[in-house]
């Protein structure tokens, strides 16, 4: 819908095809304890509908207009700022509505071909044909690892009625979100759970990142350290049988312990991989467990020319990936940016000749600095994207928007540009960095941190004027009365 709504402003002619039969798509399924992982804050001190709001919103789509912008926050009913699922399908209905997007929905995908330089599609309404395809199908197939007998154990998604779990012991194969999602779902009911994969669980709150298990779910955490109802290990399974009572699970610690669990449930919260039906067959290539496509700085297959990708999908575009963080490019927050950067490629691949605006010489600090402390697409894709400005003798100074911060640093054409971005190395609070490409050479500068959040200070703004000195007066750095 992003893509769709992103394409449709620029005016760039397309068919929004959809198998779901209205907008909210997995939305009006999951998550499986009907409440979002992430937050759409009410009350920020800023307008609903301006960007500045939009740093806390991580659930609407991104609009253009205010009217289209932080719909989530109007749809909720203000008992919790993470969204129910049913407000999070509301949300995206009521975009749908407001935009008046051009969808045809319960039209399915059935099979690829490509044809000279065109991509075909066969679906269930026909063929449709087009030299550039953008396939945003989630990240949605539940997986299960080759363990003896696992298929025995029920998959997310495949949950009973959660009362029928009351005063029973579950064992929950895997320690990501889904796992302590179900875990802490099931907490108030079930008399023991047990969650075990062979790596250490990661907390976000730790990580300063999105990297780990999210804050809502680390209940189990502290029910295994004080009340011993959720029994946390670092183990492998090596094998699930059926027995007249339910299940008889065996796992091997990671100090080589063998251990055995008599459990009345097993729940495989192993992960999901990427229904990309004969896309690989096509030549995408993809990687891990998930089978997500590897892709270029603007999400097209690496290995397939006219083959993008959207929405969660985007994953597998990595990034710098500086200090071992990931985009959030698997979170609408995330890919919703995104697909808006992804329609100004598109567009001007179709022959656009995009506006890159001119800013005067006093504008660029203030606008940078501004960017890093209120930029929606920074706050929400750290590391990822940036905020470009260009210097150029003849075309004078000018807004680039927000790109990829790989393309920037690795495209020869931002030789005489500066980017600003948000980074996190993971123990600190957020920050701003500048990068500056300037006679062939890449500079990085680290701005400060700030306990409020506040990156438009005296110190900030005499930072960036010396990174930026290239190209800039210093005394640009003073602030303007």
């Amino acid at each position: 819908m992003q893509l769709a709504y992103s394409l449709s402003r620029l005016g760039v002619e397309h068919a929004a095809l959809s198998a779901d039969d209205a907008p909210g798509g997995m939305f009006r399924k999951w998550p499986l304890f009907q409440r979002m992982l992430s937050w759409t804050k009410p009350y920020t001190g800023f307008q609903p509908g301006s960007r500045e709001f939009e740093r806390h919103d991580w659930n609407s789509l991104a609009g253009d207009e205010p009217a289209h912008r932080g719909l989530m926050a109007s749809v909720m009913d203000g008992t919790s700022y993470f969204p129910s699922r049913p407000e999070m399908q509301r949300g995206l209905e009521l975009f749908g509505e407001r935009t008046r997007l051009q969808v045809r929905y319960g039209c399915r995908w059935e099979a690829t071909r490509k044809d000279g330089d065109d991509v075909v599609l066969t679906t269930s309404d026909g063929e449709y044909r087009a030299p550039r395809v953008v396939f945003a199908v989630g990240v949605a197939e539940p997986w299960k690892p080759p363990i003896p007998g696992l298929e025995h154990a029920a998959q997310y998604g495949e949950l009973r009625p959660v009362e029928t779990y009351a005063d029973r012991r579950i064992f929950i194969i895997g320690k990501q979100n889904s796992g302590f999602e179900i875990a802490s779902g099931l907490l108030p009911l079930a008399r023991q759970i047990i969650l075990a994969s062979p790596s250490s669980t990661k907390l976000s709150v730790n990580t300063h990142s999105l990297v780990g298990v999210r804050a809502r779910y680390v209940q189990p955490f502290e029910d295994s350290v004080l009340a011993g109802g959720v029994v946390i290990l670092d183990a492998s399974i090596e094998e699930v049988k059926r027995t007249a009572d339910g299940y008889d699970v065996r796992v091997r610690t990671t100090a080589d312990k063998p251990l055995q669990f008599l459990v009345d449930d097993v729940i495989a919260a192993t992960g999901f991989t990427t229904p990309l039906r004969d896309l690989a067959d096509l030549g995408v290539k993809t990687f891990g467990q998930s089978g997500l496509p590897a892709q270029t700085y603007f999400w097209e297959s690496i290995s397939l020319r006219g083959i993008y990708f959207a929405g969660t999908i985007n994953q597998g575009s990595k990034g710098l990936m500086k200090h071992g963080i990931p985009s959030n490019s698997g979170a609408a927050q995330g890919y919703r940016y995104n697909a808006r950067v992804l329609a100004r490629h598109l567009a001007e691949l179709q022959g656009q000749t995009l506006d890159r605006p001119a800013i005067a010489a006093d504008e660029v600090i203030p606008t940078l600095l501004r960017e890093a402390r209120y930029g929606p697409e920074l706050w929400h894709q750290r590391s990822y994207l940036a905020r470009v400005i260009s210097f150029h003798p003849d075309r004078g100074i000018r807004d680039e928007g927000v790109l990829p911060l790989m393309y920037f640093l690795d495209n020869e054409r931002f030789d005489g540009a500066a980017a600003i971005t948000l980074e996190s190395n993971g123990h600190e609070d957020l920050y701003p960095v500048v990068y500056v490409r300037h006679d062939g050479k890449v500079h990085e500068t680290r701005l400060a941190d700030d306990p409020f959040l506040n990156f438009e200070t005296v110190q900030h703004r005499t930072d960036l004027a010396h990174a930026l000195e290239a190209f800039l007066s210093p005394s640009l750095s003073r602030p303007r009365t």
